[in-house]
């Protein structure tokens, strides 16, 4: 039997809208706006706003408060990081998907010209030290 958790599966559901991932984004850039701050880059009504703000709120990822006549939001990055963890537990599984990739491809490279010498790697970048396997073989196909 699959155990669901529901707050996760709330956080996806959030994020996967991008005008959520877009205000998510102004919200981690500004620490906190007001409801019209974050209306502004949208072609859409205030109320279609709001709707989007309850979907995050429902999901935790950001708290509102009334302050005079507007309403301040803020982000909570708690479930960000519960949703980091568990993609987390399935980088190993995709390590290992790259690492054959990576072996099927040398293998077929060398079937297809034996004689040719591979090159020596180049040290990877600040770029790729963000996402070390990934970025480091595509780059370097």
């Amino acid at each position: 039997m699959v155990k669901y958790n529901r707050n996760l599966d709330a956080t996806f559901q959030a994020l996967a809208d991008p005008t959520r991932r877009a205000i998510l984004a102004a919200l981690a850039h500004r620490g906190q706006a007001s409801v019209s701050d974050l209306a502004r880059p949208y072609r859409m009504t205030l109320p279609g706003v709001m709707k989007h703000l309850r979907v995050l709120e429902r999901a935790g990822l950001v708290t509102q408060r009334k302050v005079g006549r507007s309403r301040r939001c803020r982000l909570v990055a708690r479930p960000l990081k519960d949703a980091e963890d568990w993609i987390s537990r399935y980088r190993k599984f995709w390590e290992n998907q790259f690492d054959a990739l990576e072996r099927y491809l040398a293998q077929d490279q060398f079937q297809e010209n034996p004689q040719q010498q591979t090159e020596k790697p180049q040290e990877p970048n600040e770029e790729d030290k963000k996402w070390p396997r990934l970025r480091h073989r595509l780059r370097h196909r």
